[in-house]
C-alpha cells in the first residue's frame, strides 16, 4: 500500500489473512443469496457474478470514459456495453464530486428519460442512480428495472414505487443523508457490523412496502469527502471486498461500485477497476459496477476458469 509515496509492507494484502478471514467467518462462506429476474432475464446469483456497466450523463463525472453529453451518445455506449457483456446498465444524471453542481429532478428527468426508453426498447436491462422520488418515478415509469438508491433517508413512497413496477431496488450504505451529503466515514477494523444494521433496516422499509427484488451496496464507490488520508481509504476498501462474504447471510446480493486508486495508480487508473474486482470477487460479490465492463469481464471469465 502506497502512503505518501511510500508503501508500507506490513500492510501488503496475503493470504494469511484471507485464510483467517474464513476461518474466522466459516458460517459466512456458504451462505446463498436470493435469485430473482428483471425483465424476464433470471440472475442466479448463488451461480456466478453480473456485471453492470455505467452510463454517465454528467459532463462533472471524472470518469471521462463513461461521460455521455448526448442522448444518442449514451445510448451508444450502453449499446457498446452491453455487447461488451453487461447483464445491467447503471445510467446517472448527477455527478457525486464536491465541485458538482446539483441537478434538480426536472434537469435529470430531461436527460435521463431518452435514454431510458430508448435502451430499454433496444432489450437492454437498465439501472437508475438517483436518491430523488420524482426521478425514480419517471424513470421507472420510462422501463427502468432498477433504482440505484444512493440516499440513506428514503421514504416508503420510493420503496411503494419500485415495488407497483416490479423493479428491483440497490439499497447503498451511506453515512450521511444521500450521496451528495457523505461527511466523516466511520473507519472502523470492522466496518460489517455497522452496515449489517444499516442494511438489516433499509431492507425491512423496503419489504414492508413490497419490494421483493433487494440487492445491497456498501457504498465502496462514493467520494470521500472529508478523508485526506488515502492510504487509510484504499486499506477500507479492500477490507470490505474481502469481508463482503459475511453481508450476503442478510439474503440479499451484494453489489460493488469498484473505486479507484488513482493515488497507487496514475496514470494507470484504467487498471484500478479490473484489480479490485479480483478482491471483490474473493469476497463473492454478486454484481459488479463498473466503467471497464470489458476489462473487468475478462476478470472474471478468468477467475471461473481456476
Amino acid at each position: 500500500m502506497r502512503e505518501n509515496g511510500r508503501f508500507h509492507e506490513e500492510t501488503m494484502l496475503t493470504l494469511e489473512y484471507l485464510a483467517e478471514l474464513a476461518e474466522r467467518h466459516r458460517a459466512g462462506l456458504n451462505a446463498r443469496v436470493e435469485a430473482f429476474s428483471l425483465g424476464g432475464k433470471p440472475f442466479s446469483f448463488n451461480t456466478g457474478p453480473r456485471v453492470m456497466g455505467v452510463v454517465n450523463l454528467s459532463a462533472d463525472s471524472w470518469y471521462r470514459e463513461s461521460v455521455c453529453l448526448s442522448a444518442e451518445a449514451a445510448i451508444q455506449r450502453g449499446r457498446v456495453l452491453a455487447a461488451q457483456g453487461a447483464d445491467l446498465l447503471d445510467i446517472g444524471a448527477e455527478s457525486t464530486l464536491a465541485h458538482a453542481a446539483a441537478q434538480d429532478a426536472g434537469e435529470q428527468n430531461r436527460r435521463l428519460l431518452p435514454v431510458v426508453r430508448e435502451l430499454r426498447a433496444a432489450g437492454c436491462l437498465v439501472s437508475v442512480e438517483t436518491y430523488q422520488l420524482e426521478v425514480a418515478r419517471q424513470t421507472l415509469a420510462a422501463g427502468a428495472n432498477v433504482i440505484n438508491l444512493t440516499g440513506a433517508d428514503a421514504t416508503g413512497d420510493i420503496f411503494r414505487a419500485i415495488a407497483d413496477h416490479e423493479a428491483a431496488v440497490i439499497l447503498c450504505y451511506v453515512q450521511g443523508e444521500h450521496v451528495r451529503a457523505v461527511g466523516d466515514f466511520d473507519f472502523s477494523a470492522d466496518p460489517v457490523g455497522a452496515m449489517r444494521e444499516f442494511f438489516q433496516r433499509g431492507i425491512e422499509r423496503a419489504r414492508q412496502a413490497g419490494v421483493t427484488r433487494i440487492l445491497i451496496d456498501p457504498g465502496l464507490g462514493f467520494y470521500y469527502r472529508n478523508l485526506r488520508d488515502s492510504a487509510t481509504r484504499i486499506r477500507h476498501q479492500m477490507t470490505v471486498f474481502a469481508n463482503s462474504f459475511r453481508l450476503r447471510e442478510l439474503g440479499c446480493p451484494v453489489c460493488h461500485a469498484l473505486p479507484h486508486a488513482f493515488e497507487c495508480f496514475g496514470e494507470e487508473v484504467r487498471c484500478a477497476e479490473p484489480f479490485f474486482a479480483v478482491l471483490a470477487a474473493l469476497g463473492k460479490t454478486d454484481l459488479f459496477r463498473t466503467h471497464e465492463v470489458a476489462r473487468v469481464k475478462a476478470v472474471l471469465d478468468t477467475l471461473r476458469l481456476f
